[in-house]
């Protein structure tokens, strides 16, 4: 359970503003990821103190992709940017080493040092906190919360971020559940189409017609989905 300090709030209003933030986020699941995403952070860079802008980084487990979600401004996707070029930084560690991290001055901090110098020169970010966001088969994200000056983000915002960052985890595996919920729906009934239309056509049943997709599938290296999908718009496989 997360302690939090506050300075000019008391703990009922804080926890009224973060449960206000809870049903935000709750009601944005229904529309996605994408949604989800997108309120975690503008819900992050108003509620922690100190800090001016927000955004998530995502990369793959092994490295190789780095991408930035839901900037609330230039300033936080051009950081991104800047870590992307130099492959390291505070928001790439809190999601590869599954921790927070602190930066009270990025200028003097030496432990990402060609991030430094590109900070130096290409960006007004002082000061982050970087909380962990989530990780899965697809991927690893960070939820990070930025500042102007040194030492910009207090005690009190830091201990905010890590409550939103917990709740604001749970709703986005949530809604990334309901999306592949939604979408595997959608392809079970468009490959019930798609059978239906072969079973008339060549006078099979259910299982013959699946099986003649999924080899129609493995042929042409196209998923069973997609396959199912040209053939109820009415688009002829080439081959």
């Amino acid at each position: 359970m997360v302690t939090l300090m506050t300075t000019d709030h008391s703990d009922t209003h804080l926890y009224v503003v973060l449960a206000d933030l809870a049903r935000s986020m709750h009601a944005t699941a229904r529309l996605g990821p994408d949604a989800v995403l997108a309120d975690i952070t503008e819900s992050a860079a108003q509620l922690v103190d100190g800090a001016v802008s927000a955004g998530i980084t995502v990369t793959t487990k092994r490295h190789t992709v780095i991408d930035t979600m839901a900037p609330t401004d230039d300033d936080a996707r051009n950081f991104d940017m800047l870590q992307k070029q130099c492959k390291q930084g505070p928001c790439l560690d809190a999601a590869w080493k599954h921790r927070t991290i602190r930066v009270r001055d990025l200028l003097t901090d030496h432990r990402w040092p060609q991030l430094t110098d590109a900070v130096r020169e290409h960006s007004p970010i002082r000061s982050t906190v970087s909380y962990e966001l989530f990780t899965h088969a697809e991927g690893m994200g960070a939820l990070n919360v930025y500042a102007n000056h040194p030492d910009a983000i207090t005690d009190a915002g830091v201990e905010k971020g890590y409550a939103l960052a917990a709740h604001a985890a749970l709703v986005f595996d949530s809604a990334r559940k309901h999306d592949q919920f939604q979408s595997a729906l959608s392809s079970r009934d468009i490959i019930g189409q798609a059978k239906g239309m072969i079973m008339e056509r060549f006078t099979i049943d259910s299982t013959a017609a699946f099986n003649l997709l999924v080899k129609l599938s493995q042929d042409s290296n196209v998923s069973v989905a997609e396959i199912s999908r040209k053939l109820a718009a009415g688009r002829p496989q080439q081959t």
